[in-house]
């Protein structure tokens, strides 16, 4: 109901509205897709430095348990 009222209430032509609508679609997939790069960038580099770590760092951090598995 709200947006029906948005838009019978808008005084830009429909053809302008319409193109500033999709101009919106575009920049929100391009932030999803920003924001998934980035993600996937952050666990890469996670990776990487876990990988790095030498064998007292991952010691320390996980412990002496004594378990094989």
């Amino acid at each position: 109901m709200a947006k029906k009222r948005e838009e019978a209430s808008s005084n830009l032509p429909e053809d302008i509205l319409a193109k500033l609508q999709e101009t919106k679609k575009a920049l929100v997939k391009e932030e999803q897709k920003r924001a998934e790069e980035k993600h996937a960038q952050e666990l890469f580099e996670r990776k990487e430095r876990e990988k790095n770590l030498s064998f007292a760092e991952l010691l320390e951090r996980h412990g002496d348990k004594g378990n094989k598995y």
